[in-house]
């Protein structure tokens, strides 16, 4: 049995800025300044169509008390 957490998932082309959680996994900002969502890598929680400067704050707020670590059992 393997535990893989996901934190170092490969960077997709628009990413803007990647944070990591309370347990490493990663959170994700992508898009452009007009239009980001972000996406955590851990739980797996999404939100989307905010301005980056938004998009940043409600994205590091969720890094902050995150603790989920999506694992995969092999």
């Amino acid at each position: 049995m393997k535990l893989s957490p996901n934190t170092v998932p490969i960077e997709p082309d628009n990413l803007l800025i990647r944070m990591h959680n309370q347990v490493g996994a990663a959170v994700d900002v992508t898009g452009t300044e007009d239009r980001a969502r972000w996406a955590c890598h851990g739980c797996g929680e999404t939100r989307s169509d905010y301005p980056l400067y938004l998009t940043r704050e409600d994205a590091n707020g969720h890094a902050t008390t995150c603790r989920a670590a999506y694992h995969r059992l092999r």
